[in-house]
């Protein structure tokens, strides 16, 4: 927890300013292999770690819950207006649900796209969860901009039985 204090600390410094997007993660640990799973909606997010688990069974793999936090324009970008311990607690309870190691990695910006193309490595894993949708909505526009990004998507549909 130290490290996401000092993080948050540094963040304090970015105030008024339009830097990059932030992290309050130590996320750029060393690991050889992560699947990320990009959070969307509670359900769906669930749905994506059970199928990184799956993914990642067997593997010295990494899970990581990526929580892009839009921050508006009137705040500045290191105080959201959603409390940051809110949010931190709420993920990692959702991420205590996966078999595997899972890191909830939160990044604060100004646009998905940012947080996005400053949080995923080249050529990232990427796991989204949701139902198929047959006509282009939120969840395969953002597959598409991902895999234009030349990132690899895996589309976690969910059970109909759960829904």
């Amino acid at each position: 927890m130290a490290i996401l204090d000092k993080l948050e600390a540094a963040g304090e410094k970015l105030r008024g300013t339009s830097k990059p997007p932030v992290s309050l993660t130590g996320s750029d640990s060393a690991c050889p292999l992560e699947v990320v799973v990009l959070h969307t909606e509670t359900r769906e997010t669930l749905d994506a770690l059970k199928a990184a688990a799956n993914l990642a069974q067997g593997l010295d793999v990494r899970i990581r819950l990526l929580v892009p936090q839009i921050v508006p324009i009137q705040l500045p970008v290191d105080q959201p207006d959603i409390s940051l311990g809110f949010t931190r607690r709420r993920f990692q309870t959702l991420a205590s649900h996966s078999r595997i190691e899972t890191l909830v990695d939160i990044r604060l910006g100004r646009e998905k796209r940012e947080i996005l193309a400053s949080a995923l490595k080249p050529h990232s894993v990427v796991v989204l969860g949701g139902k198929r949708p047959w006509w282009p909505g939120k969840v395969r526009f953002m597959a598409n901009r991902l895999a234009k990004m030349g990132h690899h998507v895996v589309f976690a549909e969910a059970n109909s039985r759960t829904r």
